[in-house]
């Protein structure tokens, strides 16, 4: 696995990796035994780096990472923006993690230069928290390239994590065409970068040849994460990364592993995807969106009808 700086913090972390909320209760909720076959091939194959976030729950299957491989990097992320709140959230990823420091921390889809300037105290902390050595490196993710812009513009943000993939599905204000150009902008300033999202959260699994040749070209990107929920798939994935060609039983496992149509709990209940089904797998439930599984043909219409990037297929 290709290692590569990130950026200009020091850090050197593998091209591939581990999207962890997939296998946390948000997701697949995978048992402490399952997660942890899944995260020890991926230690074996050569990945060091590890995404994961407050919201995601799942630091104790992370802390398996760390036990097996000390000098793993973990990254994590919360919505905090007071330095009351993004203490106490730092405090539980130390503390559930069993670790003094946190290698990546960032600020959860920020949107533009205003956003991170109403984080500003969080912010501030973080840095403090920097000096102290709790904390490696600081910084955003977002789905939107004015966010990507705005963190260019703070020399106090070393880390970018933003969405990009084949299509654009989930960038929410321009295409992936314009998303790249502001990457190359943050590459520049020598911010550390790593895409989000290169299957766009499963959707993409029907141009999944054309969608990794597409995000592995992306040279300015350091990292990139990508959600796994098997062992199949951490090895699969490793040999996409690796340009390493695909023995048919192992692309036939993947294929024909069982997938669903999640939707995320902040859908907003406005319908769209509802209107757009033509299955009738789709229907507003006390005022959310809910699927049929026995209906759905996972044809992934919907997510292009939701404006939030709430819908995925795990």
């Amino acid at each position: 696995m290709k290692i590569n700086p990130l950026g200009n913090t020091g850090i050197k972390v593998s091209r591939m990796c581990f999207g962890s909320l997939t296998i946390g209760p948000l997701q697949k909720n995978k048992t402490l035994s399952e997660s942890r076959e899944i995260i020890a091939c991926a230690l074996e194959q050569g990945v060091n780096f590890f995404d994961t976030a407050d919201l995601y729950n799942n630091y104790d299957h992370l802390k398996q990472a760390i036990q097996m491989q000390k000098d793993v990097v973990i990254a994590t992320k919360s919505y905090d923006y007071t330095a009351t709140g993004v203490i106490k959230s730092l405090n539980r990823a130390l503390t559930e993690l069993d670790r003094d420091y946190v290698d990546l921390y960032l600020l959860h889809e920020q949107e533009s230069q205003k956003t991170i300037e109403g984080h500003w105290e969080a912010i501030e902390e973080l840095i403090k928290q920097k000096k102290m050595g709790k904390v490696r490196a600081i910084g955003i993710s977002t789905h939107r390239i004015e966010g990507v812009y705005g963190a260019n513009l703070f020399s106090e943000l070393d880390i970018i994590h933003p969405l990009i993939n084949l299509t654009g599905i989930g960038i929410e204000d321009g295409t992936a065409a314009e998303m790249v150009t502001a990457i190359h902008a943050a590459k520049k300033k020598g911010k550390g970068i790593y895409g989000m999202k290169p299957l766009g959260g499963g959707n993409l699994l029907s141009q999944k040849k054309a969608s990794f040749d597409y995000i592995l070209g992306l040279q300015d990107l350091d990292a990139i994460a990508i959600g796994v929920q098997s062992v199949d798939e951490v090895r699969y994935n490793v040999k996409k990364f690796n340009h390493e060609s695909i023995p048919e039983t192992l692309e036939s496992a993947v294929s024909s592993a069982p997938k669903t149509l999640h939707i995320s709990d902040w859908c907003s209940g406005c319908g769209a995807c509802v209107k757009r089904c033509n299955q009738d797998a789709l229907a507003l439930v006390e005022g959310k969106a809910r699927v049929d599984q026995n209906k759905c043909v996972l044809c992934c219409y919907c997510s292009s009808a939701c404006q939030d990037f709430c819908i995925k297929v795990i």
